[in-house]
């Protein structure tokens, strides 16, 4: 504050225009702005406000006195409270930061005690780099055995009492090919000289994340056109039709037709509203369809179809036949191998997240399912996100108190460190359930910048994307996370067929030769179809295909192809289910007729903790007291 005198008053009183003939005017004017800490300009603003208000009032000692017991006296008490809360703990003879941390603490105890704490109440954990956490905190947070304790991110420690009162823990539900005598556990040293790869080029791979939501329609629609004359194009040559006619110019005769069914409306397909839409190529029409001479068909938008009928208006297309096309071949690694020696079994684990129940941030399954591994020691472990659900109710209700990449990072570890003894090698599907992942279709794989680090630990773990063409020691596996069957489950019609819905719908996967053949897909899935196009469709047709979804277990095989659903690891508040499968490349039959590699396969319950009584007793998670364990216990 400069140096305020009478003759500073009086410039400043002159430059404002404010008359004042009484000198005592002007010493009272000095003493306000000495005990008030203002400067001289700050007075007789405050002044010319106040005189403002009052009708301009003269600058008399009377009218001086109203001003400081009205204004400035206020202000002073103002400045006076905020002071002593900047200054409390220095009254309290508080000269560290440790003793004011520490003050703070009590005094958020005190005002606790006289409230009722609500759910998401929790205690901030004070530290600065000059005071950090103490040592012993900072173990127990970093500690790979509490990787997956909730209280690091989530203040609801609870865990679910319907997971932990579940009944048929670890009961086989589902039982596949010859299950007796079968061994469900890895080779001697599992992971060793087992072979996981893509089957993708390379250069057509989808290895990392892509920019999206930049598409236009007129590319979307020449990805569906092209799709239509690729298919189009194996059914003629299927059938020996010499040419498709226009889908929307009338004929006497009976006419074969190729194009997309639609529907008519946003309504849900039905037999009254069914549309084929022709391709460019063809006039690129939409003509509706009549299905009542067909005696048996089963139809979804989106599917790519040759039919045979008449329309002789030119409006509507009478069907009398319809013709599907066949599934691509299956891989073959293109050796001889009957003088090559048949390896052991291979144990392949399946499961498919959510790894929580729907009520706790707990990954007591989690935990459960890696307890399986050490002590079944699966070969390979295919592994279906979603790792951090965007469904979960506490992260729809932003109840975490950490990054959904750290939430996933810890599981991922916890993955790797709880199996690291085993030494089976761990593939990593994402979904679009991952709220830290690209929510787009096709999906790009995990990226993991701590796993670089341990090259060992690295070499055994495999991040593919969604949906993916896997190849394990010859053996072929389509992967794909999102939830077809029930989408496809929703819009598909059939009439007269005899095969289960399941059925139909995953020989419709393998005759239009797509992972996601649906179109428009559902409203949760975000395509991006000039990607879709390049990493969305099927290779060849897999040897097994593991499609995860919300609707019930099963394995089947649908045209020499061993579709799987293992369900998921959680249901709700409840355990859910995984799988797992025996495979081996046999040599070729002298007849050449195929034999599946799958061998057998089992479905069960997720199992209950071996370890959960101990690691309750030391509040250590499951995988932290496995590894004090040999394998000899389990």
């Amino acid at each position: 504050m400069a140096l305020v005198t009478t003759d500073n008053l009086k410039a400043e009183l002159k430059t404002f225009e404010i008359a004042c003939k009484d000198d005592s005017v002007l010493d009272k004017m000095v003493e306000l702005c000495i005990c008030n800490r203002l400067d001289t300009d700050q007075v007789l603003l405050e002044w010319l406000a106040y005189s403002t208000t009052k009708d301009g009032l003269e600058l008399t000692l009377n009218n001086l006195e109203h001003f400081q017991h009205e204004v400035l006296n206020k202000k002073s008490k103002s400045k006076s409270s905020s002071w002593k809360d900047e200054s409390y703990y220095r009254t309290r003879d508080i000269h560290s930061l440790e003793e004011l941390i520490k003050a703070e603490e009590e005094e958020e105890n005190l005002l606790d005690s006289y409230s009722t704490p609500g759910k998401s109440s929790q205690k901030r954990v004070l530290s600065t780099p000059e005071h950090p956490q103490s040592k012993r905190t900072t173990a127990l947070l970093t500690s790979p055995g509490l990787l997956l304790s909730p209280a690091n991110f989530s203040p609801s420690v609870t865990p679910s009492q319907k997971y932990s009162q579940r009944s048929g823990k670890g009961e086989v539900v589902v039982s596949f090919g010859a299950v007796q005598g079968a061994r469900w556990t890895g080779r001697q040293d599992p992971g060793a000289d087992v072979q996981v790869n893509l089957l993708e080029q390379p250069d057509e791979s989808l290895r990392s994340g892509y920019k999206y939501m930049f598409q236009r329609l007129r590319d979307v629609r020449n990805v569906l056109s092209e799709k239509i004359e690729e298919i189009g194009e194996k059914l003629r040559s299927r059938f020996s039709i010499e040419e498709f006619s226009a889908v929307s110019l009338p004929a006497q005769d009976s006419i074969t037709v190729l194009g997309q069914i639609c529907c008519d409306s946003n309504g849900k397909l039905n037999a009254q509203s069914v549309l084929l839409e022709a391709g460019p190529e063809h006039g690129g029409q939409l003509v509706p369809v009549d299905l009542s001479e067909l005696k048996q068909y089963s139809l979804f938008p989106g599917q790519v179809v040759l039919m045979e009928g008449m329309n002789t208006t030119g409006r509507k297309l009478v069907a009398s036949k319809l013709y599907e096309g066949d599934p691509l071949p299956f891989h073959s690694t293109g050796a001889k191998m009957e003088n090559i020696e048949v390896a052991e079994p291979l144990n392949i684990l399946v499961a498919c997240g959510p790894y929580t129940p729907s009520d706790s941030l707990t990954f007591d399954p989690l935990i459960d399912l890696i307890n399986v591994i050490v002590r079944d020691r699966p070969d390979v472990c295919l592994l279906f996100g979603p790792f951090v659900d965007s469904k979960h109710e506490q992260i729809e209700k932003a109840k975490v108190t950490e990054t959904f990449e750290t939430i996933f990072y810890r599981c991922i570890d916890s993955i790797v460190d709880g199996t690291r003894s085993v030494g089976c090698h761990l593939v990593f599907v994402p979904a679009q359930r991952d709220v830290h992942h690209e929510f787009i279709y096709p999906q790009p794989p995990f990226t993991l910048p701590n796993l670089s680090k341990d090259q060992t630990q690295a070499q055994r773990v495999t991040l593919v994307p969604d949906p993916c063409t896997l190849l394990i020691d010859g053996v072929t596996f389509g992967l794909t996370s999102s939830d077809i069957l029930f989408h496809m489950g929703a819009e598909e019609i059939s009439c007269g067929t005899s095969s289960d819905r399941f059925s139909r719908i995953l020989n419709h996967m393998l005759t239009q030769r797509s992972f996601y053949p649906l179109y428009p897909p559902a409203e949760e899935v975000n395509m991006d179809y000039e990607k879709f196009q390049i990493h969305g469709q099927m290779l060849v047709t897999p040897d097994i295909l593991v499609v995860p979804s919300e609707l019930r277990y099963f394995v089947k095989d649908v045209a020499g192809c061993v579709c799987v659903n293992p369900g998921r690891l959680t249901k709700g508040q409840v355990g859910g289910t995984y799988g797992r499968l025996l495979i081996q490349r046999s040599a070729a039959p002298e007849d050449g007729k195929r034999e599946s590699p799958c061998l057998t396969a089992q479905f069960l319950f997720c199992p209950e903790c071996f370890f959960k009584a101990l690691s309750q007793q030391s509040l250590l998670p499951c995988v932290l007291i496995q590894q004090k364990f040999s394998l000899d216990h389990l």
